[in-house]
């Protein structure tokens, strides 16, 4: 193993979460659950990249117990008894080959459509109404409903824990429903959930506040964010430094201990003037441990293959990452795209067979490997 190759290879501790590696395997839809409950093939899945040096893995979304929470068919939800058990065999699959595991715990918000599962009557919950055509097609949230969605993501959290999990990723990225209440696109609100950015958050940090007080002072509470949304890439909910870390001082202090700092490419420069990426920066202004994601280890980035493509993403160089990580700048590196496709992607850069590793195509997206 070369010297720039061992720091992702280098133990990670953060309180009582012990990781045998720095990867981390990144959250992805894979919509192989029926019913809502993960299966066999789903336990195999994740079974196979502990075993292949992932450190950390983080699931594909997992819908909390709220009626508006999903939006797409067979994805995992994280509630009822038949849910939890197969996420128990989950843990217990990943656990057993020495590896570390968090559900990552998300509500769609407003881009659940009519006629979605589990109950097909429910409209999409957003902070703030959308009617067509005379129909809601968003119910605008009250605040017994923002009462209820907090409860649910507390009570997962809770059952995370119960059922051995290593900690929870509260999902607050890409445009989903506690981002479309930080976003001023989404949240035109009046009352105290809406504003300035600053207010605009006061539905995530009493969401963070309530998983923290649901599961004590030492379980991990990892927090997924992003500028860029699915409803527009370009969103930025902050534009400097300052207005980063004033973001993300609340977040920090309601409770949460590793951010997760989403970018479509790791490499690309946060702010003027600096290097540094989201990460960087978010490691630099709160002092808490980060996560980088974005293309790691792929030419092309996953915008590219939300669309019937004949595109093939291949293995690309590591050298700026593992400088990266060598400097400190982020703690750990989620891997989505390439371990999608490969569960032996870690060991394989692990023993500098780079050549060996898998490129990624949307036909990886058919079949649970």
């Amino acid at each position: 193993m070369t010297a720039p190759v061992q720091a992702l290879f280098a133990p990670f501790r953060l309180g009582n979460l012990e990781l045998p590696t720095r990867v981390v395997m990144a959250p992805m839809t894979r919509s192989f659950s029926p019913g809502g409950v993960p299966n066999a093939q789903v336990v195999e899945y994740y079974r196979r990249r502990a075993a292949a040096g992932v450190g950390l893995i983080v699931t594909e979304g997992t819908t909390v117990g709220h009626k508006a929470a999903n939006g797409y068919p067979h994805v995992p939800r994280f509630y009822g008894e038949d849910a939890l058990a197969g996420w128990k065999q989950v843990v217990d699959a990943v656990h057993a080959e020495g590896g570390k595991i968090v559900p990552q715990l998300w509500h769609v918000g407003n881009v659940r459509r009519l006629g979605t599962e589990p109950d097909a009557s429910v409209p999409g919950y957003g902070p703030s109404e959308k009617l067509k055509d005379g129909q809601v097609v968003v119910h605008g949230m009250t605040k017994d409903d923002i009462a209820e969605v907090i409860a649910a993501f507390a009570q997962a959290a809770r059952d995370a824990k119960a059922i051995g999990m290593d900690g929870v990723e509260i999902h607050g990225a890409h445009g989903y429903l506690i981002d479309q209440f930080f976003w001023e696109g989404s949240n035109k609100r009046t009352d105290e959930y809406g504003g300035d950015l600053a207010q605009r958050s006061r539905f995530a940090i009493e969401l963070i506040q309530a998983v923290r007080a649901a599961v004590g002072p030492d379980f991990p509470i990892i927090f997924r964010f992003s500028q860029w949304k699915q409803q527009d890439y370009t969103a930025r909910l902050v534009q400097t430094p300052e207005e980063l870390g004033a973001f993300l001082k609340p977040l920090s202090d309601a409770g949460v201990d590793i951010f997760h700092c989403s970018t479509r490419r790791f490499w690309e420069p946060e702010f003027e003037g600096s290097d540094l990426n989201l990460a960087g920066w978010t490691r630099q202004l709160t002092g808490k441990p980060t996560i980088t994601v974005g293309s790691v280890g792929l030419d092309g980035e996953f915008l590219q293959f939300m669309v019937n493509t004949d595109k093939v993403a291949e293995p690309a160089s590591l050298e700026n990452l593992l400088e990266r990580l060598n400097k400190q700048e982020f703690d750990l590196v989620a891997v989505g795209r390439a371990l999608l496709v490969d569960p032996d992607w870690a060991v394989k850069v692990r023993d500098g067979r780079e050549s060996d590793i898998l490129p990624f195509s949307r036909e990886a997206l058919k079949q649970l490997v």
